[in-house]
């Protein structure tokens, strides 16, 4: 997106050079797929897509809104972006693979169904839940969000779907300006646990146990999908979150035992944001490590 953009590559570097230890080395690695058109269409209108598709420029860099920049690789990017998440669900669903953590890039919770936002073109984790009720016949799919930037997009897409549980907790108010605890979607099946600025793990874990993971156990999905945003830490640049790297271990342990009670352990995640390269790396590295069961 262009020198100086938080969303660079070299967050998918940091998050390769802390996976490099030889404590998960054992992990099964697989280039992410290009998604098939289908796919997308599950989540966005064919209009949408025709559009982001004659957006991106010959060279140089085209702007969608101040924030959300294309270059002549993002579509790209996108498509495999959104064919990892996919690909993981395969893995998971078949059961050739327990758990899954998909590091791509661009991220994809703030892109509605119309609409390109906040470093976000396709809605990955849509694509994911829509995937896994279409083509492998789940019947309930959970979302669980703790990017600190609430998922407006994965929100919109959801709102009258009574398939999918949307569970958020982020920073409010704050960017994108969503998220209040009264959206509760058409069928009670989104979730808002809005922290204030300067919120500790112990909060997070807190809205975990008290908001979030009651109602995800009681919707008992067959897949459980997580964005795995890491700028809710302390060490991130855009946020105001005070997270660790214990933190994001914690919850994903937790999120693990409420997946073991319905979905048979299937949990996919995919990554959001996370903007310190240092703490990307070691919270990744930590999130990565709770799925393996370490």
């Amino acid at each position: 997106m262009g020198a100086g953009h938080p969303e660079q590559p070299d967050r998918l570097r940091a998050i390769e050079r802390s996976l490099e230890h030889e404590r998960f080395q054992s992990l099964a690695r697989v280039q992410a797929p290009a998604a098939a058109r289908d796919v997308l269409l599950r989540v966005h209108p064919e209009s949408y897509v025709r559009r982001i598709e004659s957006a991106q420029p010959r060279e140089g860099l085209t702007a969608l809104d101040p924030d959300t920049l294309m270059c002549p690789h993002t579509l790209e990017a996108a498509m495999h972006a959104v064919g990892g998440a996919v690909a993981a669900v395969d893995e998971v669903m078949s059961g050739a693979a327990d758990t899954a953590f998909v590091a791509v890039r661009p991220p994809g919770h703030h892109a509605g169904p119309s609409t390109p936002m906040g470093f976000c073109f396709f809605n990955n984790i849509a694509a994911a839940a829509r995937h896994a009720l279409a083509a492998h016949g789940a019947e309930r799919v959970a979302i669980v969000d703790f990017d600190v930037h609430h998922g407006n997009g994965t929100q919109d897409i959801f709102w009258s779907d009574a398939q999918v549980l949307f569970c958020s907790t982020h920073q409010a108010p704050y960017y994108p300006g969503t998220g209040a605890t009264s959206e509760t979607g058409e069928h009670d099946t989104i979730v808002n646990a809005p922290l204030w600025a300067g919120s500790t793990g112990d909060d997070f874990l807190e809205a975990l146990k008290t908001r979030i993971l009651p109602r995800v156990r009681n919707f008992a999905p067959d897949l459980l999908l997580i964005s795995a945003g890491f700028d809710a830490h302390r060490d991130d640049p855009l946020g105001g979150l005070r997270f660790t790297e214990r933190d994001y271990s914690e919850a994903t342990k937790r999120l693990m035992d409420v997946a073991d009670r319905s979905a048979g352990g299937r949990i996919v995640s995919l990554l959001e944001g996370g903007y310190d390269l240092d703490a990307l790396g070691r919270s990744a590295a930590a999130h990565v490590l709770a799925l393996m069961g370490a």
